[in-house]
């Protein structure tokens, strides 16, 4: 049972109105909330739903306060207020100890105490696993490899050889970490060559790892991904990329190997980003956009072109396509018209 007083609190929001005594049953949007349940304002598209909404109490900006008709839990990022109040409901499994009987672990593993291993497991010699790590079913852990402690892997992780985890790592089903880098060498005779990948995958305290994610482990260096980064699911880290603390990369997001990722960097969903350049701290890129060449300076860059009606995109294309003949035509006049003012 949480408490409209108990919300207050963890989410650091100010209540104005109502008991702090009162039962909160859980979370809702401003237009399905019931009576005993929490909503929240975050984005102003919502705001016409908030003088109708049923809900017991409504997380919003100041701005949005005089307008609420429940009572109002007043924060200066009521997204920030909201994460923090919605942990209070959410349902998590009771943690479990020891190691299921169909899992494999090799006699040279080091696994901590209070520790679960689940069913179908298999754990690689020299593997070490820190204390409070849960690791999920079906999932394999590679030789040398080291799970910090309370991470957590869910279903069919697989965590290739000398990977190093940090603390408090969540791993999404089906991420791969560590597999071969796309390194290859292209013989004379058109055939392809594969390069040894020698490297491996260092990754932060904190981090959160999206379902089917692949991180490719370095060529001859590793593969960083520093504290705090969180990647969203279906995502491509090639071999040797470098992602720097507290970014956060959307789902289908492709990085090519040796680019270099700033702190505080957000990748929209689809953007790619080519190879062996470098992002500067706090870039912001729009969804599908392509980064081609390094950003040097913070801020929020896009490329690429949003939808348009079919019929509009059809005559769109048509005129880019004459853009090099209309370039070439406009090029050939100014030259017309500087002789001709040279001969005046």
């Amino acid at each position: 049972m949480t408490t409209l007083g108990e919300i207050a609190v963890v989410s650091g929001a100010r209540l104005r109105g109502g008991d702090t005594a009162t039962v909160i049953t859980g979370v809702a949007s401003l237009d399905s909330a019931e009576a005993g349940q929490l909503s929240f304002l975050i984005h102003s598209r919502y705001r016409h739903y908030l003088p109708a909404t049923r809900a017991a109490a409504v997380i919003v900006s100041p701005r949005d306060a005089a307008a609420c008709p429940a009572p109002a839990l007043i924060a200066d990022n009521p997204h920030i207020a909201y994460a923090r109040a919605a942990a209070l409901f959410e349902l998590v499994a009771e943690p479990q100890t020891g190691i299921h009987p169909t899992a494999w672990v090799d006699p040279g593993a080091r696994i901590a105490e209070n520790v679960w291993i689940g069913p179908h497991c298999v754990v690689e010699a020299g593997a070490t696993i820190e204390t409070g790590v849960n690791v999920g079913p079906h999932c394999v852990i590679g030789e040398q490899t080291l799970i910090g402690a309370a991470s957590r892997l869910m279903a069919r992780v697989t965590v290739c050889h000398r990977v190093r985890l940090g603390r408090r790592v969540l791993v999404h089903p089906g991420a791969v970490i560590g597999s071969d880098g796309f390194g290859l060498a292209l013989e004379q005779d058109g055939r392809w060559l594969r390069v040894p990948q020698l490297g491996s995958v260092r990754i932060g305290d904190d981090v959160e790892i999206g379902a089917n994610t692949t991180i490719d482990r370095g060529a001859l260096e590793d593969t960083v991904i520093e504290d705090g980064v969180k990647l969203d699911n279906q995502i491509q880290v090639a071999h040797n990329v470098h992602i720097g603390a507290h970014s956060a990369l959307a789902g289908c997001v492709g990085i090519a190997g040796s680019a270099r990722i700033g702190r505080h960097c957000m990748l929209g969903g689809g953007v790619g980003v080519a190879g062996h350049l470098t992002i500067a701290d706090r870039v912001q890129v729009t969804g599908m956009s392509l980064v081609a060449q390094s950003i040097t300076q913070s801020g929020v860059y896009s490329s690429g072109l949003a939808v348009e009606p079919n019929r509009l995109w059809n005559r769109i294309s048509a005129r880019l396509r004459r853009l090099d003949e209309l370039f070439r035509r406009l090029t050939a006049l100014e030259k017309t018209i500087k002789r001709q003012d040279g001969s005046v």
